[in-house]
Protein backbone atom coordinates (compact mmCIF):
# COMPACT_ATOMS: atom_id res chain seq x y z
CA UNK A 1 0.00 0.00 0.00
CA UNK A 2 1.73 3.38 -1.15
CA UNK A 3 1.77 6.31 1.62
CA UNK A 4 -0.50 8.94 0.99
CA UNK A 5 1.79 12.23 0.23
CA UNK A 6 0.96 15.69 1.12
CA UNK A 7 1.46 18.46 -1.53
CA UNK A 8 4.14 19.55 0.09
CA UNK A 9 6.04 15.74 0.17
CA UNK A 10 4.69 15.34 -3.52
CA UNK A 11 6.28 18.25 -4.34
CA UNK A 12 9.61 17.29 -2.57
CA UNK A 13 9.31 13.91 -4.37
CA UNK A 14 9.25 15.68 -7.65
CA UNK A 15 12.56 17.71 -6.96
CA UNK A 16 14.39 15.17 -6.05
CA UNK A 17 13.35 13.22 -9.31
CA UNK A 18 14.03 16.50 -11.43
CA UNK A 19 17.50 16.75 -9.71
CA UNK A 20 18.05 13.18 -10.79
CA UNK A 21 17.69 14.18 -14.43
CA UNK A 22 19.45 16.83 -14.20
CA UNK A 23 22.37 15.03 -13.36
CA UNK A 24 22.43 12.46 -15.63
CA UNK A 25 22.13 15.75 -18.36
CA UNK A 26 24.90 16.69 -17.14
CA UNK A 27 26.95 14.06 -17.47
CA UNK A 28 25.84 13.10 -21.18
CA UNK A 29 29.11 12.19 -23.15
CA UNK A 30 31.26 10.20 -25.25
CA UNK A 31 30.16 6.80 -22.93
CA UNK A 32 27.20 7.35 -24.31
CA UNK A 33 27.61 7.23 -27.96
CA UNK A 34 30.08 4.55 -27.60
CA UNK A 35 27.38 2.75 -25.81
CA UNK A 36 25.08 3.33 -28.91
CA UNK A 37 27.45 2.86 -31.52
CA UNK A 38 28.89 -0.87 -30.29
CA UNK A 39 25.34 -1.88 -29.99
CA UNK A 40 24.89 -0.15 -33.46
CA UNK A 41 27.86 -2.32 -34.75
CA UNK A 42 26.53 -5.81 -33.30
CA UNK A 43 23.44 -5.55 -34.54
CA UNK A 44 25.06 -4.90 -38.12
CA UNK A 45 27.34 -7.49 -37.74
CA UNK A 46 24.50 -9.59 -36.56
CA UNK A 47 22.34 -9.30 -39.50
CA UNK A 48 25.36 -10.03 -41.96
CA UNK A 49 25.60 -13.28 -40.40
CA UNK A 50 22.03 -14.12 -40.08
CA UNK A 51 22.04 -13.34 -44.02
CA UNK A 52 25.24 -15.20 -45.25
CA UNK A 53 24.06 -17.86 -43.04
CA UNK A 54 20.83 -18.30 -44.39
CA UNK A 55 21.32 -17.05 -48.14
CA UNK A 56 24.41 -19.74 -48.41
CA UNK A 57 23.61 -22.42 -46.83
CA UNK A 58 21.88 -25.48 -47.48
CA UNK A 59 21.78 -27.53 -44.16
CA UNK A 60 19.30 -26.96 -41.05
CA UNK A 61 22.15 -25.89 -38.80
CA UNK A 62 22.87 -23.05 -40.75
CA UNK A 63 19.54 -21.75 -41.07
CA UNK A 64 18.92 -22.29 -37.36
CA UNK A 65 21.93 -19.86 -36.86
CA UNK A 66 21.05 -17.64 -39.81
CA UNK A 67 17.55 -17.35 -38.43
CA UNK A 68 18.99 -16.73 -34.82
CA UNK A 69 21.48 -14.29 -35.77
CA UNK A 70 18.87 -12.21 -37.94
CA UNK A 71 16.36 -12.27 -34.99
CA UNK A 72 18.60 -10.69 -32.46
CA UNK A 73 20.28 -8.05 -35.49
CA UNK A 74 16.02 -6.91 -35.67
CA UNK A 75 15.41 -6.95 -31.54
CA UNK A 76 18.43 -5.11 -31.70
CA UNK A 77 17.60 -2.52 -33.48
CA UNK A 78 14.36 -2.09 -32.68
CA UNK A 79 14.59 -2.38 -28.57
CA UNK A 80 17.81 -0.53 -27.89
CA UNK A 81 18.55 1.55 -30.59
CA UNK A 82 15.43 2.24 -32.98
CA UNK A 83 13.19 2.54 -30.01
CA UNK A 84 15.50 4.72 -27.95
CA UNK A 85 16.80 6.77 -30.53
CA UNK A 86 13.37 7.99 -31.36
CA UNK A 87 12.81 9.28 -28.06
CA UNK A 88 15.22 11.94 -28.68
CA UNK A 89 17.54 10.27 -26.21
CA UNK A 90 20.56 11.30 -28.43
CA UNK A 91 19.61 14.19 -30.37
CA UNK A 92 21.93 16.08 -27.95
CA UNK A 93 24.61 15.06 -30.02
CA UNK A 94 23.75 16.93 -33.40
CA UNK A 95 25.09 13.11 -35.43
CA UNK A 96 22.63 12.91 -38.14
CA UNK A 97 22.83 9.07 -37.85
CA UNK A 98 21.43 9.49 -33.80
CA UNK A 99 19.00 11.81 -34.64
CA UNK A 100 15.20 10.66 -33.64
CA UNK A 101 13.17 12.67 -35.87
CA UNK A 102 14.65 11.11 -38.71
CA UNK A 103 15.32 7.45 -38.12
CA UNK A 104 13.24 5.20 -39.15
CA UNK A 105 13.32 1.14 -37.51
CA UNK A 106 12.99 -2.03 -39.15
CA UNK A 107 9.28 -2.33 -37.84
CA UNK A 108 6.07 -2.14 -40.09
CA UNK A 109 5.00 0.91 -38.06
CA UNK A 110 5.54 4.38 -39.75
CA UNK A 111 8.07 6.09 -37.48
CA UNK A 112 6.54 9.45 -37.73
CA UNK A 113 3.28 8.02 -36.62
CA UNK A 114 4.42 5.72 -33.51
CA UNK A 115 6.70 9.31 -32.42
CA UNK A 116 2.72 11.07 -32.25
CA UNK A 117 1.33 8.64 -30.47
CA UNK A 118 3.77 6.75 -28.24
CA UNK A 119 6.12 9.93 -27.21
CA UNK A 120 2.53 12.23 -26.66
CA UNK A 121 0.38 10.04 -25.78
CA UNK A 122 1.50 7.48 -24.25
CA UNK A 123 4.17 9.12 -22.28
CA UNK A 124 2.22 12.37 -21.21
CA UNK A 125 -1.10 10.51 -20.26
CA UNK A 126 0.51 6.93 -18.94
CA UNK A 127 -2.06 4.37 -17.98
CA UNK A 128 -5.28 7.27 -17.74
CA UNK A 129 -8.01 5.15 -18.80
CA UNK A 130 -9.64 7.67 -21.80
CA UNK A 131 -6.40 9.16 -22.73
CA UNK A 132 -3.53 6.47 -22.74
CA UNK A 133 -4.87 4.22 -25.93
CA UNK A 134 -1.74 1.85 -24.98
CA UNK A 135 -3.92 0.25 -22.49
CA UNK A 136 -4.37 -2.87 -23.68
CA UNK A 137 -3.81 -1.34 -27.41
CA UNK A 138 -7.42 -1.46 -28.18
CA UNK A 139 -7.18 -5.43 -28.28
CA UNK A 140 -7.01 -6.24 -24.85
CA UNK A 141 -8.93 -6.19 -21.27
CA UNK A 142 -5.31 -5.52 -18.90
CA UNK A 143 -7.45 -4.06 -15.82
CA UNK A 144 -10.79 -4.40 -14.31
CA UNK A 145 -11.14 -0.79 -14.91
CA UNK A 146 -11.45 -1.36 -18.37
CA UNK A 147 -15.35 -1.82 -19.70
CA UNK A 148 -15.83 -5.65 -20.43
CA UNK A 149 -17.37 -7.12 -23.67
CA UNK A 150 -18.13 -10.23 -24.99
CA UNK A 151 -15.24 -9.70 -27.25
CA UNK A 152 -12.67 -10.04 -24.38
CA UNK A 153 -13.82 -13.91 -23.78
CA UNK A 154 -11.23 -14.93 -26.89
CA UNK A 155 -8.77 -12.30 -25.67
CA UNK A 156 -6.13 -14.41 -24.37
CA UNK A 157 -5.66 -16.03 -28.39
CA UNK A 158 -5.80 -12.37 -29.19
CA UNK A 159 -2.79 -11.65 -27.11
CA UNK A 160 -1.02 -15.33 -28.54
CA UNK A 161 -1.61 -13.99 -32.34
CA UNK A 162 -0.63 -10.10 -31.47
CA UNK A 163 2.46 -11.36 -29.90
CA UNK A 164 3.55 -13.30 -32.99
CA UNK A 165 2.15 -10.28 -35.28
CA UNK A 166 3.61 -7.55 -32.39
CA UNK A 167 4.77 -5.21 -35.35
CA UNK A 168 1.65 -4.71 -37.25
CA UNK A 169 -0.16 -4.27 -34.66
CA UNK A 170 1.86 -1.71 -33.28
CA UNK A 171 1.60 -0.33 -36.84
CA UNK A 172 -2.41 -0.47 -36.91
CA UNK A 173 -2.39 1.26 -33.54
CA UNK A 174 -1.99 4.41 -35.21
CA UNK A 175 -5.03 4.05 -37.28
CA UNK A 176 -7.41 4.57 -34.21
CA UNK A 177 -9.70 1.64 -35.83
CA UNK A 178 -11.69 1.85 -33.00
CA UNK A 179 -12.35 5.82 -32.87
CA UNK A 180 -13.69 5.21 -36.43
CA UNK A 181 -15.64 1.85 -35.56
CA UNK A 182 -17.27 4.35 -32.32
CA UNK A 183 -18.30 6.92 -34.80
CA UNK A 184 -15.13 9.45 -33.37
CA UNK A 185 -13.02 9.81 -36.40
CA UNK A 186 -14.09 9.77 -39.80
CA UNK A 187 -13.76 7.33 -42.66
CA UNK A 188 -11.45 9.88 -44.37
CA UNK A 189 -9.17 10.60 -41.41
CA UNK A 190 -8.73 6.55 -40.77
CA UNK A 191 -7.71 6.63 -44.52
CA UNK A 192 -5.20 9.43 -44.29
CA UNK A 193 -3.40 7.65 -41.19
CA UNK A 194 -4.11 4.32 -42.69
CA UNK A 195 -1.80 5.33 -45.88
CA UNK A 196 1.74 5.70 -44.41
CA UNK A 197 0.92 2.68 -42.59
CA UNK A 198 0.27 0.90 -45.56
CA UNK A 199 3.58 2.12 -47.69
CA UNK A 200 5.36 1.37 -44.58
CA UNK A 201 4.51 -2.27 -44.39
CA UNK A 202 4.32 -2.58 -48.27
CA UNK A 203 8.04 -1.84 -47.73
CA UNK A 204 8.78 -4.36 -44.88
CA UNK A 205 7.11 -7.16 -46.88
CA UNK A 206 9.11 -6.54 -50.16
CA UNK A 207 12.44 -6.28 -48.25
CA UNK A 208 12.06 -9.31 -46.17
CA UNK A 209 9.97 -11.57 -48.56
CA UNK A 210 10.88 -10.43 -52.15
CA UNK A 211 14.06 -8.52 -52.25
CA UNK A 212 16.44 -10.59 -49.60
CA UNK A 213 15.12 -13.92 -51.10
CA UNK A 214 15.22 -13.24 -55.08
CA UNK A 215 18.85 -12.22 -54.47
CA UNK A 216 19.11 -15.99 -53.42
CA UNK A 217 18.07 -17.11 -56.21
CA UNK A 218 17.31 -20.94 -55.90
CA UNK A 219 17.28 -20.24 -51.91
CA UNK A 220 14.68 -17.69 -51.92
CA UNK A 221 12.30 -19.98 -49.91
CA UNK A 222 15.03 -20.56 -47.01
CA UNK A 223 15.73 -16.89 -46.79
CA UNK A 224 11.56 -15.89 -46.80
CA UNK A 225 10.89 -18.50 -44.23
CA UNK A 226 14.09 -17.35 -42.43
CA UNK A 227 13.39 -13.43 -42.36
CA UNK A 228 10.08 -14.42 -41.03
CA UNK A 229 11.20 -16.43 -38.18
CA UNK A 230 13.77 -13.82 -37.62
CA UNK A 231 10.38 -11.03 -37.52
CA UNK A 232 8.41 -13.85 -35.10
CA UNK A 233 11.31 -13.91 -32.66
CA UNK A 234 11.69 -10.01 -32.71
CA UNK A 235 7.72 -9.90 -31.97
CA UNK A 236 7.70 -12.42 -29.39
CA UNK A 237 10.34 -10.69 -27.79
CA UNK A 238 9.46 -7.04 -27.54
CA UNK A 239 5.95 -8.22 -26.70
CA UNK A 240 6.97 -9.64 -23.78
CA UNK A 241 9.04 -7.22 -22.46
CA UNK A 242 6.71 -4.44 -23.22
CA UNK A 243 3.66 -6.00 -21.55
CA UNK A 244 5.58 -7.16 -18.44
CA UNK A 245 6.89 -3.46 -18.36
CA UNK A 246 3.12 -2.27 -18.21
CA UNK A 247 0.53 -4.88 -17.17
CA UNK A 248 1.52 -6.88 -14.17
CA UNK A 249 -0.12 -7.24 -11.44
CA UNK A 250 0.32 -4.07 -8.97
CA UNK A 251 0.22 -1.63 -12.00
CA UNK A 252 -2.18 1.30 -11.39
CA UNK A 253 -4.67 2.56 -13.89
CA UNK A 254 -6.11 6.00 -13.49
CA UNK A 255 -8.70 7.74 -14.33
CA UNK A 256 -8.96 11.15 -15.87
CA UNK A 257 -10.57 13.19 -12.46
CA UNK A 258 -7.66 11.95 -10.69
CA UNK A 259 -5.10 13.63 -12.75
CA UNK A 260 -6.95 17.12 -13.30
CA UNK A 261 -4.62 19.98 -12.32
CA UNK A 262 -1.71 17.05 -11.74
CA UNK A 263 2.01 19.17 -10.55
CA UNK A 264 5.19 17.41 -11.68
CA UNK A 265 5.74 15.48 -8.50
CA UNK A 266 1.88 13.01 -9.32
CA UNK A 267 3.27 13.28 -12.34
CA UNK A 268 6.35 11.03 -11.21
CA UNK A 269 4.53 8.94 -8.97
CA UNK A 270 2.16 8.17 -11.69
CA UNK A 271 4.81 7.21 -14.04
CA UNK A 272 6.42 4.70 -11.06
CA UNK A 273 2.74 3.51 -10.12
CA UNK A 274 1.91 2.84 -13.57
CA UNK A 275 5.03 1.08 -14.72
CA UNK A 276 7.17 -2.21 -13.74
CA UNK A 277 10.62 -3.48 -13.96
CA UNK A 278 12.06 -6.44 -14.96
CA UNK A 279 15.58 -8.20 -13.05
CA UNK A 280 18.17 -9.67 -14.91
CA UNK A 281 21.71 -9.18 -16.06
CA UNK A 282 23.07 -6.71 -18.48
CA UNK A 283 22.71 -8.33 -21.91
CA UNK A 284 19.40 -9.05 -20.49
CA UNK A 285 18.60 -5.36 -20.14
CA UNK A 286 20.29 -4.35 -23.53
CA UNK A 287 18.25 -7.44 -25.34
CA UNK A 288 15.28 -5.25 -24.00
CA UNK A 289 16.44 -1.67 -24.88
CA UNK A 290 16.38 -1.28 -20.92
CA UNK A 291 12.80 -1.36 -20.85
CA UNK A 292 13.00 -4.24 -18.57
CA UNK A 293 13.78 -0.62 -16.52
CA UNK A 294 10.40 0.54 -17.95
CA UNK A 295 10.05 2.80 -14.55
CA UNK A 296 12.89 4.88 -15.16
CA UNK A 297 12.37 4.95 -18.76
CA UNK A 298 9.06 6.27 -18.17
CA UNK A 299 10.79 9.06 -15.74
CA UNK A 300 13.14 9.83 -17.77
CA UNK A 301 12.28 8.97 -21.53
CA UNK A 302 14.45 10.84 -22.98
CA UNK A 303 17.61 10.10 -21.08
CA UNK A 304 20.16 7.62 -22.47
CA UNK A 305 18.23 4.10 -21.64
CA UNK A 306 22.31 2.73 -20.99
CA UNK A 307 21.67 5.17 -17.93
CA UNK A 308 18.73 3.47 -16.44
CA UNK A 309 20.59 0.58 -14.49
CA UNK A 310 22.50 3.06 -12.09
CA UNK A 311 19.68 5.12 -11.82
CA UNK A 312 17.29 2.42 -10.54
CA UNK A 313 18.61 1.27 -7.34
CA UNK A 314 18.80 5.54 -6.52
CA UNK A 315 14.96 5.66 -7.79
CA UNK A 316 14.20 2.82 -5.53
CA UNK A 317 15.64 4.09 -2.85
CA UNK A 318 13.50 7.81 -3.12
CA UNK A 319 10.09 5.94 -3.44
CA UNK A 320 11.17 3.63 0.06
CA UNK A 321 12.11 6.97 1.72
CA UNK A 322 8.24 8.43 0.60
CA UNK A 323 6.39 5.04 1.02
CA UNK A 324 6.22 4.41 -2.43
CA UNK A 325 6.17 1.14 -4.12
CA UNK A 326 8.39 -0.20 -6.54
CA UNK A 327 7.26 -3.16 -8.72
CA UNK A 328 10.14 -5.32 -9.62
CA UNK A 329 10.32 -8.88 -10.67
CA UNK A 330 11.94 -11.54 -12.10
CA UNK A 331 11.11 -12.29 -15.94
CA UNK A 332 9.37 -14.91 -15.14
CA UNK A 333 7.67 -13.70 -12.50
CA UNK A 334 6.09 -10.69 -14.34
CA UNK A 335 5.22 -12.88 -17.39
CA UNK A 336 3.01 -14.78 -15.21
CA UNK A 337 1.51 -11.85 -13.67
CA UNK A 338 0.50 -10.54 -17.55
CA UNK A 339 -0.82 -13.73 -18.34
CA UNK A 340 -2.59 -14.20 -15.24
CA UNK A 341 -3.98 -10.30 -16.04
CA UNK A 342 -5.12 -11.10 -19.48
CA UNK A 343 -6.77 -15.07 -18.30
CA UNK A 344 -8.76 -13.24 -15.25
CA UNK A 345 -9.64 -10.01 -17.62
CA UNK A 346 -11.43 -11.77 -20.06
CA UNK A 347 -14.27 -12.98 -17.90
CA UNK A 348 -16.79 -10.07 -16.43
CA UNK A 349 -16.14 -8.31 -13.70
CA UNK A 350 -17.25 -5.29 -11.72
CA UNK A 351 -14.89 -1.96 -12.44
CA UNK A 352 -13.52 -0.27 -9.15
CA UNK A 353 -14.58 3.20 -8.33
CA UNK A 354 -11.37 5.59 -9.31
CA UNK A 355 -8.89 5.94 -6.44
CA UNK A 356 -7.85 9.93 -5.67
CA UNK A 357 -4.72 11.14 -4.16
Amino acid sequence: MNRVLTPHEIDAFGRELDSLRQEVLDQRGQRDVDHIRSVVRTMRYSEAAGRFLLHVGIDPVTFALGSGALGLAKILENMEIGHNMMHGQYDWTHDPELDGETYDWDMACAAHQWREYHNFEHHTFTNILGRDRDVGYGFLRVTSEQPWNPAHIIQPFVAVGLAFLFQWGIGAHALRLEDTIAGRQPVAELWTRARPFLAKGARQLFKDYVFFPGLALANAPRVALGNLIANGIRNVWAFAVIFCGHFPEGVRIYHEQETRDEPRGAWYLRQIHGSANVEGGRLFHVLSGHLSHQIEHHLFPDLPACRYPELAPRVRAICERYGQSYNTGSFRAQLTSVARQILENALPSRARPARMH
